[in-house]
């Protein structure tokens, strides 16, 4: 089967995305399937090319034994011909990538990330940016939800 990829997306790349990434990065190795997939995580804008994840949604996520490593970048047309999968943390951020995608054929390749949650019940990863320290741990539950998700659904295409 081919490698799968993942483009985890949100506005500037600074909080959700990367913090997506990484605990994606983390339920890859659990499962052994870091060889299966790879992923990566972009902004709709470049706000913060070039800059390392927030300082609060690092402290947060190092809390909890996650390293925000990726370095913010814009999405680009190239990421809608390399990755199979683009996945956008809220309603916006699906609209910004609908706008952005070159072709009907990679509008197809748009998620959300809430799809893939089981045991909240949300339409968005919240935007953690604006608001205190209890957002940025809100945010890391869903993540951890989504991407669990997101790993039973790819595990069950790896045995096809």
């Amino acid at each position: 089967m081919k490698k799968q990829s993942i483009l985890f997306v949100c506005l500037g790349n600074i909080c959700r995305s990367p913090m997506a990434e990484s605990v994606m990065d983390r339920l890859l190795a659990e499962t052994q399937l870091s060889t299966e997939v790879s992923i990566d995580s972009a902004g709709c804008y470049g706000y913060h090319e070039g800059e390392r994840a927030d300082a609060r949604m690092r402290q947060h996520a190092s809390a909890r034994g996650y390293k925000l490593n990726s370095i913010s970048r814009p999405i680009t047309t190239d990421d809608f011909e390399k990755f199979d999968l683009i996945i956008g943390m809220d309603d916006n951020n699906i609209a910004d990538l609908m706008r952005k995608a070159p072709s009907a054929e990679a509008q197809k390749k748009i998620r959300r990330m809430t799809d893939y949650c089981s045991a909240h019940t949300v339409d968005h990863i919240p935007d953690p940016y604006y608001g205190g320290a209890d957002g940025f741990d809100l945010v890391i539950d869903l993540l951890e939800d989504a991407c669990s998700g997101l790993i039973k659904q790819l595990s069950t295409r790896q045995k096809e």
